[in-house]
Parts: structure tokens; sequence; C-alpha cells
């Protein structure tokens, strides 16, 4: 059993996912995030690789993503930060970016080094179902890593079974077909979620885009196993002198 099932067979609703952008604010803070985080109570951490054309990333997080690329985060820097986090970190930890990058870095040689210092799963947006089936799948079940795909309300209902057939780890559920951080209310989205819960879905079911606070995550988890932080989580890091007092904060807001 991976991280990634052992958490969702162990705490069944309220997971925390909480997106950090790799190299931001400053180029050395990647390991400094994930400690806090894991200190103060997220479940799992999704790491976000920048890249200059995140397509489905809002104004805040390609922001972080821009100043990350000018600190001078690259996949190589990355994973030699993550090279020994292993040792005192023991949430899941998931990557999520975009194929152009990790194809110019090489698709198996990422996967190889991924999964060498312990991440648990991937979440690349624009990987296409056909592809993942046919040639991508299995390089990245062969070094044992989840892949996690994205649903958005327009999906339609036998999309969603072959996702669910495909997917390991969990579902990412959008709970809008707009970019991340957008301020549409969760709550409106209830129909969307109850059609999903109905499902009986193999996998579990995280909630992500315009989940900020205390209310938005409690809505999003009454139909899904937990909710992913991203936008709001960033424009707390954005101004902060202290990032472990900062994460604190942040989550004691919605934790507690």
């Amino acid at each position: 059993m991976n991280r990634i099932e052992k958490l969702f067979s162990e705490k069944k609703k309220d997971i925390l996912n909480i997106y950090c952008t790799a190299g931001f604010p400053q180029l050395d803070n990647t390991l400094k995030v994930l400690s806090s985080l894991q200190k103060y109570g997220a479940d799992m951490v999704e790491i976000g690789m920048p890249y200059s054309d995140p397509l489905a990333d809002g104004p805040v997080i390609q922001q972080s993503s821009m100043i990350a690329l000018q600190n001078g985060m690259t996949i190589q820097k990355l994973f030699e930060q993550l090279k020994d986090f292993r040792k005192k970190i023991n949430v899941p930890v998931i990557l999520m970016g975009y194929m152009n990058p990790v194809l110019q870095y090489g698709f198996e040689r990422f996967c190889e080094q991924a999964a060498a210092v312990g991440i648990d799963g991937l979440i690349l947006p624009d990987l296409p179902l056909y592809e993942y089936e046919t040639e991508y799948g299995s390089v990245i079940k062969k070094y044992g890593l989840d892949f996690i795909f994205l649903i958005t309300p327009e999906t339609s209902e036998e999309r969603i079974r072959k996702i669910d057939e495909l997917s390991t780890g969990f579902i990412y559920a959008v709970s809008s077909s707009s970019t991340t951080g957008n301020n549409k209310a969760i709550d409106e989205q209830e129909d969307y979620f109850a059609r999903l819960h109905k499902m009986n879905l193999k996998n579990p079911v995280l909630v992500g885009f315009g989940i900020k606070d205390k209310h938005t995550f409690q809505a999003a988890c009454k139909y899904s196993n937990g909710a992913i932080i991203g936008s709001a989580y960033i424009k707390a890091l954005q101004n902060s002198t202290d990032i472990e007092k900062t994460t604190q904060q942040f989550l004691d807001n919605i934790l507690r």
C-alpha cells in the first residue's frame, strides 16, 4: 500500500491537500514549506513545477510560477531539493505540472527520478486520456506512481467512468471550468458534487479550484473525501517573512 492509498484507507473524510509552487517565494523554500504544511495539519501536498504557460492556473499561481522561474527553479533543481526529503516528510507528495517541460526533461527519466526521491503521484492536466492509455501510462505505472486525472462539471458520465477506471490515487474534481483561484461559490456546485457522490466511483474524490477558507473547505468535503487549496495559500505566502508562522495561521483558520 503506497502513501496515498494508506491515507485514504485511514482517513475517509476531510482530507486537506495543499498546493505550493516549487521555488516560491524563494528558491530554497520548497522543503521549509513542505515541513511546515506537514507540521500544521496538511494531509497531502501537491508541489507545482513552475512553467511559463500554465493553462489551468489562475493569476495568483501563474505569478508564483513566474517568480519561481526567475528564482532559478527547474525540474532538475527540484529533484536536487527533494533528494532526502523523505527523511523528514511522511505525508503523500504529488508533483503537478505540464507536459512540455516534462517531455523536454525526458518523460521516463522524470518518472524514474520522481519515484527515486519518494514522490507518490503525478498530475499533468494537459496529458490527454488517449495518450495516457497508449503511451505514457505504462511508464508512470512502471515506476509505481499514481496518476490523477481532472474532471469538471462538464465532464460526461461516460468519461468520468473511464477516468475512474484509469486513475489511481484519487480523482481531482475541479469545482468549475475556469482556472484556479476563481471566486465561483462552491455552494453553487452542489448538484455536480452530489452527482459524483451518487456515482460510487472506485477512486476517492478531492475537490479543487476556489477552496480558500474553512467554509469552502467544509462545503467541498460535504460530498467528497476532501479538498485541495492552492491560490489562497500561495497568496498567504506572497508577503510572508516567516513561512512556518504563516502556514500555521493559514491551516489553523481552515482546520480549527
